[in-house]
């Protein structure tokens, strides 16, 4: 008779639990419709999750859209017309088309942007190296717009391809811009850092320096002289 007593007590307890366990799971699927009316889901988190869950969807090796990917961002008005100026002083000064003057100057825009490097100084530096020819070469092998030496910045090359790459106007700023940033943080000093990157770092009196230098005031006195204009 105990024993029975005591299955039937055991049975009691467990339809007790379930019974509390039951209750609890309507009561939070209840406050979770409330919350859901109440604090409605901001539409840009279910647009994410909608997009997220279509992505999981998607079979392995679909082709997708690019449409979505940020382009690059266009210059500011401002700096589109400061582009200007400088693209038609540098085709003036050098006798080179202003469409040629026009995508060496945005290129330098932008490399000294990915590289933390004054543009000005990227520009007076092809100025002083190559006078913006794109295939100049030197006897010692040096190449492009800034006359940059391969077989010292190999690994700088590789990053855009074969050193023949060298003679392609966007890579050869970029690849120049890397050595000036590598320079100016080596060195913390305009002056010397441009000492270095001509190979003059002996030279007592920074020739090379001085001459990019007075080309890159030039230029940004072209850029005074428009934003008094303006």
């Amino acid at each position: 008779m105990n024993a029975v007593t005591a299955e039937v007590r055991t049975g009691l307890g467990t339809m007790v639990r379930v019974y509390d366990l039951t209750r609890a799971l309507f009561a939070a699927v209840g406050l979770a419709a409330v919350l859901a009316v109440a604090l409605p889901v901001p539409r840009e988190a279910i647009q994410r999750q909608i997009v997220t869950s279509s992505a999981a969807g998607e079979a392995a090796g679909a082709n997708y859209s690019a449409g979505m990917i940020e382009a690059k961002q266009a210059p500011s008005a401002a700096v589109a017309r400061e582009q200007r100026a400088v693209a038609e002083f540098i085709a003036r000064r050098y006798r080179i088309a202003n469409e040629a003057a026009a995508r060496f100057v945005a290129t330098a825009y932008r490399a000294g942007k990915e590289s933390s490097v004054d543009p000005l100084l990227i520009l007076a530096v092809i100025a002083v190296e190559s006078r913006f020819n794109p295939v100049a070469e030197s006897v010692l092998g040096a190449k492009g717009l800034m006359q940059v030496m391969a077989k010292f910045h190999m690994e700088k090359v590789a990053l855009h391809g074969e050193e023949d790459v060298l003679l392609e106007p966007e890579a050869n700023i970029r690849v120049g811009a890397q050595i000036l940033r590598e320079y100016l943080r080596r060195f913390g000093e305009t002056e010397t850092a441009l000492q270095m990157y001509a190979g003059a770092f002996d030279d007592a009196n920074s020739q090379y320096a001085g001459k990019v230098l007075a080309e890159r005031s030039r230029i940004e006195q072209t850029l005074m002289r428009l934003r008094r204009a303006v």
